[in-house]
């Protein structure tokens, strides 16, 4: 069983990934700000971080560089989970160092095929 880190600080977007991941089978960890995000993947070591980017304090992107800086976490699978959808958002974030991208409102089959492909690939 894969372990998914969730990084969310949307309480409904959290429960909602959370539900949709563990329904589809995947262990999930859950962080609620980018800090503590960092920190748990940097102890719990799991297979695939889903990270929102607009976040209080440390936000997504900036946990992103943290993660691929570090050697420990570097090869980590990174999906971001996103509601930035402004013409170039997408290829911004693809640019910051993360494997695939998702948009908000996100659909579930997508969300899990995005994932299971990731840990796949």
């Amino acid at each position: 069983m894969s372990r998914v880190l969730i990084v969310e600080d949307n309480p409904q977007n959290l429960k909602l990934a959370r539900l949709v991941l563990a329904k589809a089978g995947f262990e999930v960890l859950e962080a609620t700000d980018g800090e503590q995000g960092v920190r748990m993947a940097r102890e719990q070591r799991p297979d695939l971080v889903l990270m929102d980017v607009q976040m209080p304090g440390l936000d997504g992107l900036q946990a992103i560089e943290l993660l691929r800086a570090d050697p420990a976490t570097a090869a980590l699978k990174i999906v971001v989970l996103s509601a930035l959808a402004m013409k170039g958002d997408r290829e911004r974030i693809l640019c910051s160092g993360c494997d695939a991208y998702v948009a908000k409102p996100f659909d579930y089959k997508e969300l899990v095929a995005t994932v299971s492909r990731v840990l796949a690939g």
